[in-house]
């Protein structure tokens, strides 16, 4: 415990009458923590679980022998290379049913974490729009935050069919099962939140070309809302830390990166788009307007 203190993920408690320490939690416990009833409140435990699973260790590991492979083509992750497999498809369920459910739900734990966040400090990024379609929704936590905030805004998510057909309707929010490489469903605004870090650089400029495809001019309120991290050294030790950190997370277990904003501008300037402007930078996080 004295060693989690000191790391940050416990808080020193002081110690009792009989003099023994006492630990208690802090904000970062708290999101590890399940069943508790708070605004805002994923609990982030699937995604930890994950993230120590053996297979996840195994294929860390393995990342000496995958740098000296000569590979002809896309290059495929540390964890694809190590058990021929790739994270959030059918061959995960396949490799360990249990691992694809912890995938699953940490996946979208992570992502739902700080939409409250993000709707209080940037509450003029939904002003005026009247439609907005967020890729790889999930279950559609994040756009029925946003309806509840900005009512006005007729919100669609679109995902991949195994997740949309577990996901009951609820009249607030339009779903559809899709492949966003393939189609975007049109809308003033697109919302790609912590989707393109898992992505190559190619495959996230096909992405962002699609979203391009979507939305309207600038003239007319269209634009593409890039929630991702920017990795940024002048944010502090702390935040820069968690960025790269993630980065190798990516890493091994993604074709993906973590990017910094001229690794940004680069893949929104090969996809076709004119300018974009970074809103607010909440924690290690930014949050991109882009612009046709």
């Amino acid at each position: 415990m004295r060693a989690l203190v000191t790391s940050g993920v416990f808080a020193a408690g002081g110690k009792d009458d009989s003099g023994a320490e006492l630990f208690r939690l802090n904000p970062l416990s708290r999101v590890l923590v399940d069943d508790v009833v708070a605004d805002e409140h994923h609990s982030q435990t699937s995604f930890v679980l994950a993230g120590t699973s053996p297979h996840y260790m195994e294929a860390a590991l393995g990342m000496a022998d995958w740098f000296k492979k000569d590979v002809t083509g896309p290059v495929p992750s540390v964890f694809e290379d190590v058990h021929s497999a790739s994270l959030f498809d059918e061959t995960t369920a396949a490799l360990d049913p249990e691992l694809d459910a912890l995938v699953t739900e940490g996946l979208e734990a992570h992502d739902n974490l700080g939409i409250g966040t993000i709707m209080r400090e940037c509450h003029d990024l939904f002003k005026g729009l009247e439609s907005l379609t967020d890729c790889c929704g999930g279950d559609g936590k994040t756009a029925r935050a946003i309806t509840k905030a900005h009512p006005h805004v007729k919100c669609t998510v679109l995902d991949l069919p195994k997740v949309i057909e577990k996901t009951p309707s609820d009249c607030v929010v339009n779903y559809v099962a899709g492949d966003l490489f393939h189609t975007v469903p049109k809308a003033q605004a697109v919302m790609l939140k912590l989707v393109l870090h898992h992505w190559s650089d190619d495959d996230c400029v096909k992405i962002l070309t699609q979203c391009k495809n979507a939305i309207p001019s600038r003239e007319e309120g269209g634009k593409v809302i890039v929630i991702d991290i920017v990795v940024e050294p002048s944010l502090g030790p702390v935040m820069f830390e968690a960025q790269t950190l993630m980065d190798l997370l990516m890493l091994v277990f993604t074709r993906g990166r973590q990017r910094s904003e001229n690794d940004w501008r680069e893949l929104f300037m090969k996809a076709g788009f004119t300018d974009y402007k970074i809103i607010k930078k909440p924690g290690a996080r930014g949050v991109i307007e882009v612009y046709k």
